[in-house]
């Protein structure tokens, strides 16, 4: 089963898309480069398309072509000993993630996280060995994205951080969750204590400023993902 916890006193090192900000996002080249760069996990995204669970971080379009597989991902990191980190945007996919994780050997070093409860509840009932993280908080609508609505995805995380400590021992068990993925908006010492204290590690997204490294670092967070693995370095 992967750790998730810190290895040899540091925060995991997770690669956000692969190593979105020095390759295409979701290819075989960022990849590889988060972990050429060390990452202990390397994250992507999974959307349905036309049928075919694909790598790609926003909903496809139909007939949208050149995008990488599910299997194609997880053959690369069979080859590989980076952990895995699956987000799964899809709905009703649980036994087709599962089947893939158990045929590339890839179940014990894998993280599925997603926002919602039973895409994580039908995995975990499909396939017990595959560890499961809720991503706090979800962001449907792609607005987090949109800079006109920046200013109202800052005031709505700064009320979600103000009443998250409580709420986490609830949403995680609901989820069957064995690891909370936080936006860094919402993370706070006892939000952290929380978690540890039900002996669940917790993941921090997404860092960018190596700035931000010593401070979460003294938090007690588990782990940070990163659009660029760079920021380790210093």
């Amino acid at each position: 089963m992967i750790d998730l916890g810190r290895r040899d006193g540091r925060m995991l090192r997770i690669g956000h898309r692969g190593a979105a900000a020095l390759a295409a996002e979701n290819t075989v080249e960022s990849l590889q480069l988060a972990v050429e760069l060390g990452c202990d996990l390397v994250e992507f995204d999974v959307h349905e398309l036309d049928g075919t669970l694909v790598v790609v971080h926003d909903r496809p379009v139909p007939g949208t072509t050149g995008l990488l597989t599910l299997d194609e991902t997880l053959d690369f990191f069979a080859g590989t000993d980076a952990g895995v980190h699956l987000d799964l945007k899809t709905r009703g996919a649980a036994n087709t993630v599962a089947d893939a994780l158990r045929r590339h050997g890839l179940v014990e070093r894998t993280l599925v996280s997603s926002f919602r409860f039973d895409t994580l509840q039908e995995l975990g009932a499909v396939e017990r060995g595959v560890r499961l993280g809720l991503t706090y908080p979800g962001d449907p609508t792609g607005l987090a994205h949109r800079p006109w609505a920046r200013p109202l995805v800052r005031a709505s995380l700064a009320g979600l951080k103000a009443t998250l400590p409580r709420r986490l021992p609830h949403l995680l068990a609901r989820a069957g969750a064995s690891a909370a993925v936080l936006n860094l908006g919402v993370v706070s010492e006892e939000a952290l204590r929380r978690c540890h204290a039900l002996g669940l590690p917790v993941l921090v997204w997404t860092i960018d400023d190596p700035a931000w490294l010593p401070r979460l670092e003294a938090m007690g967070a588990d782990g940070v993902i990163t659009n660029d693995p760079r920021i380790f370095r210093g």
